[in-house]
């Protein structure tokens, strides 16, 4: 897709030197020397690399507003894009589950959502990457998830094991059994053997994941998501599963750390001083170094006031590159990620004062504008 050409004037831009008042040109949708016919005074506004979220599934909402209200994707898609436009993402990995919760976290949907997102992502201005969330005791589903994968060039996964292993092995029923069999279409009891039936096949998992890693593509990002101690974090490591999505503990990142798996973490944990499950909160891993990306998780407005939130204490370079030319670099993507020559004008444009977003431009077409900069650069002030 080509994008626009035009020169943006007297703005504060954050260049991969740091924040400049600096002209800023776009030629045919990435950043260049020359200056162009077409200019707009950005006089009062911040310019910023746009945001790249590397894990979110708040675009369940979009797709399935009302559970079994699955219709038109393509219209969940629109919508989806609309949200991300809107707070500064230009890139989004959407993470959808493969999973035994069944509904839209199913095998079946998931297919149709790759289906969808395919069709959606010729016609989008965003970048719209799957990321698939498998989990692993689905023994019985491991070729059938390689084949997916490899029919759609899903270019990452993150493994997952949401089995109730504490409960199952106490021989209790697991919280919130009912409400997981209806929305899986199962009767609770038949739920219930087959949470057994994984759970008891635990030992099996591991020669099955190092058979499912041989089944994927080479170039295909894989992370653990979850991980619960440094051990468990280190034999992800040994089996080329280098991200470490969400650690639990402070053990786990450090260990992480040590071992070159980068850590990510999600933006409404730093934003709510804490994680809503007891685990370890962000700002405890930013003060040691130890987290290099933030996520949006659950609330893509997240990234965005996230960063800004860390402005005072870091400054405004460290803070963006955490949503920006971070997750860049995770994801291999080195085409974005810093407003420099020959990069893609994916960009975010703050109001100065309220450090609202007004505008998102991906590959220079602008995909949101609102408030005084919509006024500013389509000539009605």
């Amino acid at each position: 897709m080509t994008g626009s050409s035009f020169s943006f004037y007297n703005a504060d831009v954050l260049t991969p030197a740091g924040v400049a008042r600096a002209p800023l040109h776009i030629e045919k949708g990435v950043v260049a020397s020359a200056p162009q016919s077409v200019a707009f005074d950005l006089d009062g506004f911040f310019v910023l690399p746009g945001i790249i979220d590397l894990h979110g599934d708040g675009f369940e909402r979009h797709l399935a507003p009302r559970r079994g209200a699955v219709k038109n994707l393509q219209t969940g898609f629109s919508a989806v894009q609309s949200e991300l436009a809107a707070h500064g993402i230009t890139t989004a990995c959407l993470a959808q589950f493969y999973s035994w919760e069944g509904g839209m976290r199913g095998p079946e949907f998931a297919e149709k959502f790759l289906q969808a997102l395919q069709c959606f992502q010729q016609s989008s201005p965003l970048t719209l990457r799957a990321q698939l969330r498998f989990e692993t005791h689905m023994l019985d589903h491991y070729e059938r998830f390689a084949d997916l994968c490899t029919r759609f060039q899903v270019p990452y996964i993150v493994f997952n094991d949401h089995i109730p292993h504490g409960a199952l092995a106490a021989e209790k029923r697991p919280p919130r059994l009912t409400g997981q069999a209806l929305k899986s279409g199962r009767n609770p009891e038949a739920h219930l053997a087959l949470l057994k039936q994984m759970h008891d096949a635990h030992d099996q998992v591991p020669a099955a994941l190092l058979r499912l890693r041989a089944l994927l593509r080479a170039q295909t990002i894989l992370g653990s998501h979850d991980d619960r101690s440094a051990q468990q974090r280190q034999i992800w490591a040994q089996m080329g599963v280098s991200i470490c999505e969400f650690p639990e503990t402070y053990e786990v990142a450090k260990q992480a750390h040590t071992l070159g798996s980068p850590v990510i973490m999600g933006a409404p944990n730093l934003l709510r001083g804490g994680s809503h499950k007891g685990n370890i909160g962000v700002s405890t891993l930013l003060a040691e170094g130890l987290c290099d990306a933030l996520a949006s998780d659950y609330h893509y407005p997240s990234l965005c006031q996230a960063a800004l939130s860390l402005e005072a204490d870091i400054g405004i370079a460290k803070a963006w590159a955490l949503v920006s030319s971070r997750p860049a670099q995770i994801l291999g993507l080195n085409d974005r990620g810093h407003l420099a020559i020959g990069q893609r004008a994916d960009m975010v444009v703050l109001e100065g004062r309220s450090r609202a977003v007004e505008g998102t431009f991906a590959q220079g077409r602008a995909v949101h504008l609102t408030g005084s900069l919509a006024a500013r650069m389509t000539g009605l002030v």
